[in-house]
């Protein structure tokens, strides 16, 4: 196996700080470099660009991050037991990385990065997809990154990319692909993985567009999808009654059937019904 730098192989780093994987924390760490860093590179030239980093843990991608040219790398670890090793590989690579010890769901990184920011991360499996949300939906867009690149169960990463009609399209398809090409860049078996999980993973890398793909009220939106989808078995017109009287009207003006259900409707019908919608 090709070495990436002159620190010693993860698994040496995992003997010498007695470091374990703990489900508790949604850990399952790669200790695979070559892996790490080919990870690395589905986020693109990282050169020039600032990097966030959630759940490095001994830093297998934190060094691929490094050795492909990250400028800089903020790495945010919950579990201490990780940060003598992520110490040794700021020793390393001196200023170029930041580990701050935290809760990523409770810490505003903005102030340790400079644009342009990429996000990437083996994301912790317990936090994951409420990361991805908080990422998707800020308060006003652009947002603070350029791109994000994710590892998550396979599961979780099909129902990102997912077209109308599957049983994996759903909220997730529609809140990633109104503001973002997404796309599942890599697949990783379970044994890739120490301790191997149950279920296969993917990662997925999605780019921010400058502006959200068809027009609508982001709040809106994303209440007319919530409610669609809660009762995906359930018609249109039934499902959707408690977002507005005239619901059945509504659907119609949106070009939408309203006997349709859920998964039927494209992305370009949600946000015409949400533009509807939002005339009241």
């Amino acid at each position: 196996m090709a070495k990436i730098d002159t620190l010693p192989p993860l698994r040496e780093v995992i003997r010498t700080h007695d470091l374990h994987a703990r489900k508790s924390m949604g850990q399952n760490f790669l200790l695979d470099l070559n892996l790490t860093a080919k990870i690395a590179r589905q986020a693109g030239d990282l050169t020039g660009c600032d990097i966030l980093e959630i759940g490095p843990g001994p830093g297998g991608l934190t060094r691929g991050l490094l050795s492909e040219g990250a400028r800089h790398v903020l790495a945010i670890e919950k579990d201490a037991r990780c940060l003598p090793a992520l110490a040794e590989i700021a020793q390393a690579y001196g200023d170029r990385l930041t580990v701050i010890e935290g809760d990523a769901l409770e810490i505003d990184p903005l102030a340790h990065l400079t644009p342009p920011i990429r996000v990437a991360a083996n994301l912790p499996y317990n936090v994951g997809t409420e990361l991805l949300v908080r990422w998707l939906t800020p308060s006003a867009w652009p947002p603070f990154w350029q791109s994000l690149t994710l590892m998550f169960q396979r599961e979780v990463a099909e129902r990102i990319v997912a077209r109308p009609g599957s049983k994996a399209y759903g909220r997730l398809a529609i809140l990633a692909q109104w503001r973002a090409d997404a796309r599942i860049v890599l697949q990783l078996p379970p044994e890739a993985f120490t301790p191997p999980p149950k279920v296969s993973s993917s990662v997925v890398h999605l780019n921010a567009l400058d502006a959200p793909r068809y027009p609508a009220d982001a709040k809106v939106l994303s209440r007319v999808v919530a409610a669609a989808f809660n009762q995906r078995r359930k018609m249109l017109r039934a499902a959707l009654k408690g977002t507005a009287p005239d619901i059945e009207d509504r659907l119609i003006a949106a070009g939408l059937k309203p006997t349709d259900r859920a998964e039927q409707i494209p992305l370009e019908g949600f946000c015409a019904l949400a533009r509807e919608i939002a005339k009241t």
